[in-house]
């Protein structure tokens, strides 16, 4: 296995607890004019990118305004969430710091650029990022692996040579697929399939579990096993 020598992560469900803000956020504005919300709309939009999800929401939940102002308006509303209270996971700020001192990072998210912009800058961890891209600047979004593949070729690394940071299902078929090995670190409110799971080469509790000695074809034999990934 090559050595890793990038991790790309995922932002959304892996640094931020913010996967039940996008679900309220959509539903309330599809309640508010007019749509058709139903149960499965989140677990559909997980992994879309804005250009996706906001189409959906016009074309399956119903909403008459056109996609690219459905888009806006959505992401000014979680905008406004943020600036009220920033969802951070615990330890999500250790454990890039800690990735950071061992390896270039990259991010691919399916959040719009401006919520990454914000979410990175108040944590306070924006300068530790060389490449972050997301999903409505490339043509595909998650599962496709576009997004990965865009954050390995802006970092100049190799996506053999990338390790990937998910949590969702459709995250974890977007690395496999650009060829990244996968860390999985599941989602507790939306847990992936099994059949996604077992496509991670490492599956761990929490971010406190993310070392540098869990990196596949990293990993120290004699490293400290309070790091102890759980095999997918």
């Amino acid at each position: 296995m090559t050595p890793v020598a990038a991790v790309i992560f995922d932002l959304d469900g892996v640094l931020v607890d913010s996967e039940h803000v996008w679900d309220e956020v959509r539903e309330e504005l599809a309640r508010e004019r007019g749509g058709r919300w139903h149960e499965r709309a989140q677990a559909d939009m997980m992994g879309m990118s804005s250009i996706e999800w906001s189409r959906y929401m016009h074309d399956a939940i119903g909403l008459t305004d056109p996609p690219e102002e459905i888009s806006v308006e959505v992401v000014q509303r979680i905008e406004a969430r943020y600036a009220d209270h920033l969802p951070l996971f615990d330890g999500a700020v250790d454990a890039v710091e800690r990735l950071a001192a061992s390896f270039r990072l990259g991010l691919a998210s399916s959040s719009n650029r401006p919520l990454i912009e914000v979410v990175l800058a108040k944590a306070g961890v924006a300068d530790l990022f060389e490449a972050t891209v997301s999903s409505e600047e490339v043509e595909r979004g998650k599962p496709a692996p576009d997004v990965f593949l865009e954050a390995a070729r802006r970092l100049g690394v190799s996506p053999e040579a990338c390790a990937a940071i998910e949590d969702s299902g459709n995250g974890i078929r977007a690395a496999r697929t650009a060829g990244m090995s996968v860390i999985a670190i599941p989602n507790r409110r939306y847990p992936p399939p099994a059949e996604a799971l077992a496509l991670a080469d490492v599956v761990l509790e929490s971010l406190s579990d993310l070392t540098v000695a869990v990196m596949p074809g990293n990993a120290d034999p004699e490293g400290p096993p309070s790091s102890s990934p759980l095999s997918a």
